[in-house]
């Protein structure tokens, strides 16, 4: 039996009162058309789905399309449908609506950008991505997609446990893993769970101090050099939460040295304090085999944070916390009885990328790559400009270009000049921190695509050279 919730492709039409039905419904959609409500291109029912809609006759409805297609306001194809037709003034109407810009609003972005944070987005290995999806997918039971449990998928976190513990050495299983939408998303729960002062490094994420101070939170700046986060000053701070990035300090570049990483072990077991470890790159070290998480030393004074962002892409919202015990049960409480935050499809198929070696075998051609740019920026930069130096270990996705004091704003300018999008140290001080004439450049070498990187480069030294 036809009826409408079998029909086809819905349509919403108001057709004028008082007179005929096909004169109606001539008139309701020429009103459609002519207001905008059906684009130049929208696709409209067939004839039989649409007078089912309407309970009047098909031919009725097909008589109007003729009409309408011969007049010029739609367009007919035996085997593609009627569309509405392209109209001469949709250009001008669409101008005439559109607020006019200013010039600086029509100012274009940098063509190439040197921002750090973000992969080699053109890599992402979209075929076995929709591979691990259609896999994932097929198999998935049925309470999948349904509301997930706030912990996150089983299937993640099970995934996760063994890869963490096969590749930085964290000490965990699926019940001390929550997931979340990012590093960023997992370090605001934790914050409004423990509500502490959170020390934090001198030169750190930026963007992590904002969303602490947007919770309310306190953060107070501990010194770094290239030896990492100087955690010996932890004990002298009221912070009872320290910050740290002990595998690849960002963005200065040193590895947390081991006395340093035992002294804030020795500081959160002292004082019942939490140290948050942001892995943010952990996978990516080139001259050696990469240094464990810290969590895995004390996984009760230690919450671990990672995420895909760095690894495969900023675009899939997924990251995880790995918890003590102590804070499962009120950081699962803030989130409430089911996820909010993170597909669960997505879950799927990143347990799918993992457990199948997708993952890995990623992340080995990304390191062979992103070992290939830094070493031809270290050498680029040896041949055009000898006098600067590159700060930190052979590791991550940026370095950091030490520069002479007073030069930064100077090259930070040039470069815009050129079209290339840089940032430099001084975003990164903490605003309670003094300053110390710490002139840089953060270059995100993993940004540009391979096919732009050598332009993006030679923009670089071109802007550095016109200041130093």
């Amino acid at each position: 039996m036809n009826s409408w919730a079998n029909a086809g492709m819905d349509l919403h039409i108001e057709l004028p009162r008082g007179i005929g039905v096909k004169a109606a419904l001539l008139q309701g959609l020429r009103n459609s058309i002519d207001s905008g409500v059906l684009t130049p291109g929208t696709r409209l029912p067939p004839s039989r789905s649409l007078a089912v809609d309407l309970g009047v006759s098909r031919n009725t409805v097909a008589d109007c399309y003729t009409e309408l297609a011969n007049a010029g306001w739609l367009i007919t194809r035996q085997g593609s449908g009627t569309v509405v037709a392209p109209r001469a003034d949709a250009d001008a109407v669409s101008n005439a609506q559109s607020p006019s810009k200013s010039p600086e609003q029509e100012l274009p972005r940098p063509a190439l950008s040197f921002i750090p944070g973000s992969p080699d987005v053109s890599s992402f290995p979209r075929a076995q991505w929709i591979s691990s999806a259609r896999r994932s997918l097929t198999s998935a039971p049925n309470d999948a997609f349904s509301a997930t449990d706030p912990r996150g998928r089983i299937e993640l976190r099970t995934a996760l446990s063994s890869y963490l513990g096969r590749t930085r050495g964290v000490r965990t299983d699926p019940e001390h893993i929550v997931i979340c939408a990012s590093s960023g998303h997992g370090l605001t729960l934790i914050a409004r769970v423990l509500q502490q002062t959170v020390a934090v490094d001198a030169y750190g994420l930026h963007l992590h101090r904002n969303l602490l101070a947007a919770e309310g939170i306190r953060t107070v700046p501990i010194l770094v050099d290239e030896f990492g986060t100087c955690t010996e000053q932890l004990a002298s701070t009221q912070a009872k939460v320290a910050l740290l990035t002990p595998t690849h300090q960002f963005p200065l570049g040193g590895p947390l040295i081991p006395s340093r990483r035992r002294t804030a072990l020795e500081w959160a077991s002292d004082s019942g304090g939490i140290v948050i470890e942001d892995d943010y790159d952990g996978e990516f070290r080139y001259d050696r085999k990469p240094v464990g998480a810290l969590q895995a030393i004390a996984p009760q004074h230690v919450v671990y944070l990672g995420t895909v962002s760095k690894t495969l892409s900023p675009a899939i919202r997924i990251g995880w916390m790995v918890l003590p015990d102590r804070l499962i049960e009120p950081v699962l409480a803030l989130k409430g009885p089911y996820e909010r935050w993170v597909s669960a499809t997505e879950q799927l198929t990143l347990a799918d990328f993992i457990n199948s070696g997708r993952f890995d075998a990623h992340i080995r051609k990304m390191r062979t790559s992103y070992r290939r740019r830094r070493d031809q920026l270290v050498g680029t930069l040896e041949h055009r400009l000898p006098e600067v130096r590159i700060a930190g270990i052979s590791a991550g996705l940026h370095a950091v270009i030490q520069l002479p004091p007073g030069t930064e704003g100077a090259i930070l300018s040039a470069a815009e000049g050129l079209g290339l999008e840089l940032v430099g140290m001084s975003t990164f001080r903490h605003p309670d921190s003094p300053s110390t004439g710490n002139d840089g450049i953060v270059v995100g070498y993993s940004t540009p695509a391979p096919s732009r990187y050598s332009d993006a480069l030679e923009r670089l030294c071109t802007a550095m050279e016109s200041v130093l």
